[in-house]
């Protein structure tokens, strides 16, 4: 199967690299020729410190650059089977992409959109054939991270999500079928995260450090703060503000002031030298320092984690995903500790009933409302696994 890759960013070339390493001729495209140059350039020296690391042959590494062919014309990508576009996250731009592209392959190809919020099913409505477009969603960066979600669109082929999962596992990837809905699996289901711990911190409860310290020590790899100052909080906040707008404005997804004014200060994190924390020349940090203003009934982590446990029952109550696969979205995608399911099993769902409950009685809050699915298995004793 020849594969076709529309953007030679970060992301397109990450996954030119994972197609290339499973076998396959790849044709990346690019409107830019110094983009596809530096991106030949970025794999080269890839590949040479995985040679250096002995992971793969010198002989392999020339083979996995050579099945790449770089183009700035979508014309070559007339016999390809599978076309990835992974251009700028704008309808606007994936939709002409795509009718362009529509008019050069064959009507049997499938195209799929790297698309981390935008709708499966509006980009369908807009093309010829829109019974073959499907979302492909890698996670960055794509030859490191897992995680690969597919997300059907209404008017997708049944048959292109099993022959995509049978595909991405060939790649040595972790599938996982997603409803198309607003922030697929992770998006939607991370979100507490980031607003939970926002707003513990709001209220003065605790600092960064220390709210990013529990989630450290309860196996998360970053506490929230770190991790939003990691992605950059203009993406950040705007996947927040997409989420909240694409359900209704529903208060789950309510996006944080406190977020949004560092993104108007240009604060944007790591990548501009502040965020939540400071960053220095010398590789040290340090945070937003405030004074504790009361005692928190539950911990810090259990709270984040609780919310984060509903958002996922929720999921599976709204027939987002299957158990296991947002179990395993959350693991392979954001590198959770265990998957969010199996920990409500683990406390037991009246744990999880009990935090968020007493967290609405003492908000009066819509954010904190329990998942119906939840009450329904602490009536009956069920579990999410037998």
């Amino acid at each position: 199967m020849k594969i076709g890759i529309i953007g030679a960013g970060a992301m397109g070339s990450g996954i030119a690299q994972v197609a290339s390493q499973a076998g396959h001729e790849v044709i990346l495209t690019d409107l830019s020729q110094d983009v596809l140059n530096a991106s030949k350039s970025k794999l080269a020296k890839i590949m040479n410190r995985l040679v250096e690391k002995e992971k793969i042959t010198c002989d392999e590494a020339q083979n996995i650059q050579s099945r790449i062919i770089r183009s700035t014309s979508l014309k070559d990508l007339k016999d390809c089977s599978l076309v990835i576009e992974a251009v700028v996250e704008r309808m606007d731009v994936k939709n002409a992409v795509i009718s362009e592209l529509e008019g050069i392959v064959s009507d049997e190809a499938i195209i799929a959109s790297n698309t981390s919020s935008l709708s499966i099913t509006s980009i369908a409505k807009e093309c010829r054939v829109s019974d073959r477009i499907v979302g492909l969603h890698f996670f960055n960066p794509a030859p490191l991270m897992p995680l690969v979600e597919i997300i059907p669109a209404l008017q997708t082929k049944e048959e292109i999500s099993s022959t995509l999962s049978n595909l991405m596992l060939e790649w040595g990837k972790s599938p996982v079928i997603a409803k198309d809905t607003p922030g697929f699996i992770v998006n939607r289901v991370a979100r507490p995260f980031y607003s939970e711990g926002l707003r513990i911190f709001e209220e003065g409860l605790a600092d960064v450090d220390t709210i990013d310290s529990s989630m450290r020590n309860k196996g998360f790899r970053m506490g929230p703060f770190e991790l939003m100052d990691l992605i950059g909080h203009d993406v950040n906040y705007a996947v927040t503000e997409s989420v909240f707008k694409s359900f209704y404005f529903d208060p789950r997804f309510k996006p944080s002031i406190t977020q949004l004014k560092l993104v108007e200060a240009g604060w944007n994190g790591k990548k501009s030298g502040r965020g939540f924390y400071k960053y220095e020349a010398d590789g040290s940090r340090s945070h937003f320092r405030i004074e504790s203003a009361s005692d928190i009934q539950y911990s810090i982590a259990e709270r984040i984690i609780a919310m984060l446990i509903n958002e996922a029952a929720d999921a599976v109550f709204w027939n987002i995903a299957s158990v296991e696969d947002i179990d395993t979205a959350m693991t392979k995608g954001v590198n959770y500790p265990k998957g969010l399911l199996k920990w409500a099993d683990e406390w037991g769902v009246s744990k999880v009933i009990n935090i968020i409950d007493s967290l609405q009685q003492h908000y009066g809050d819509g954010c904190y409302r329990v998942s119906p699915i939840l009450r329904e298995m602490a009536r009956s004793g069920e579990k999410f696994y037998n």
